[in-house]
């Protein structure tokens, strides 16, 4: 997933912290091919460099089960196992898992981590194919080898039903790992925290007392060389997290192909839709559940998150004209622009 929350840092001092001053304490690194950001309002010093090794081996837990860059992870091994041949893997894999299936059922298939043949061949995955529009039956070729539903998930043990079949868990790791990052924020008694991976973020707290974290939706457009804003928002115990097709693309017959896959077509969604946030408890959530909208398009999206709890959505649609248009979820906090 794409580079997609603006992060307003916070260095303000808090006068009404007590007796010592609120401070931001900015924690970052490289992970999963992009960036990390933490930041802590915490009074008093911390011990950065204690924090940030805890950081990255939670980090480095996550990318040991979910990196196709890393031949001994758990999903590489499973690319390249039998079928029927269930292999044992991490609680944390396995909790990840449970939750890619809920997200396949909840959106009818439209988010489905078996899409890395397709991934492949329009060349925005792990093999050096692309660079050229796939024939139709490659495309055909490559979505018999597709589908969640012939992944068997039983007592943390993963197999195949069908030799072909391979994950590619990229639009959900950086929202497990943002979650693994503010849990074990928690664990170390950090409560107002912000923490942010390639533009996924969860914020926890306050920024200081009465005030929330705020960060920004960029605006979706291909043409712009630099980020901008397109909307704020205010976060307070909740994960943002936005999928767009503004950033990775490729230029094929002078058209633009976004590395949104729809899985029941094989080709790059082509609905109007180019950018979709999520608002939701979870970033793991957030982050699976606002590549699928993408895919789903505006009106089957907004339904699906108004039945949702505790889940709001913005659909951003690219009109002919080539302005754009909003579409909110009934509870989501609508700002001026």
């Amino acid at each position: 997933m794409i580079v997609t929350a603006w992060i307003f840092l916070a260095t303000a001092v808090d006068a009404a912290a007590g007796i010592h001053d609120m401070q931001i304490h900015e924690i970052s690194g490289k992970t999963m091919g992009t960036f990390y950001h933490v930041k802590i309002a915490h009074p008093g010093k911390i011990d950065r460099v204690l924090l940030k090794n805890k950081i990255d081996a939670r980090l480095q837990a996550v990318n040991n089960s979910m990196s196709m860059y890393q031949k001994t992870s758990e999903i590489s091994r499973f690319n390249r196992s039998p079928e029927n041949t269930p292999m044992e893997i991490s609680d944390g894999f396995f909790l990840v898992l449970k939750e890619a299936r809920a997200l396949y059922d909840l959106t009818g298939g439209a988010w489905d981590g078996t899409i890395k043949p397709l991934v492949d061949i329009w060349g925005f995955g792990t093999t050096q194919a692309g660079g050229k529009m796939p024939t139709k039956s490659t495309i055909e070729n490559a979505l018999a080898n597709t589908g969640f539903d012939k992944i068997i998930l039983v007592e943390k043990t993963l197999a195949k039903k069908k030799s072909g079949i391979t994950l590619d868990m990229g639009s959900i790791a950086k929202g497990y790992g943002v979650d693994q990052i503010s849990e074990l924020l928690r664990e170390n008694h950090f409560k107002n925290t912000l923490v942010e991976i390639g533009g996924e973020v969860v914020g926890s707290g306050e920024k200081k007392p009465g005030k929330p974290w705020n960060v920004g939706i960029t605006t979706p457009d291909k043409r712009l060389d630099k980020q901008t804003v397109y909307q704020a928002i205010a976060l307070k115990n909740r994960a943002l997290a936005t999928s767009g097709d503004y950033r990775n693309f490729i230029m094929l017959d002078k058209q633009a192909y976004s590395h949104i896959i729809d899985p029941s077509t094989g080709y790059p969604v082509k609905n109007g839709v180019v950018s979709a946030s999520v608002l939701a408890a979870t970033c793991t959530l957030a982050d699976g559940l606002a590549t699928a909208l993408m895919v789903m398009g505006p009106k089957k999206a907004i339904a699906l998150v108004n039945r949702m709890a505790n889940t709001e959505c913005l659909i951003i649609v690219q009109e002919n004209d080539g302005t754009f248009s909003d579409r909110y979820s009934t509870g989501f906090p609508v700002q001026k622009k």
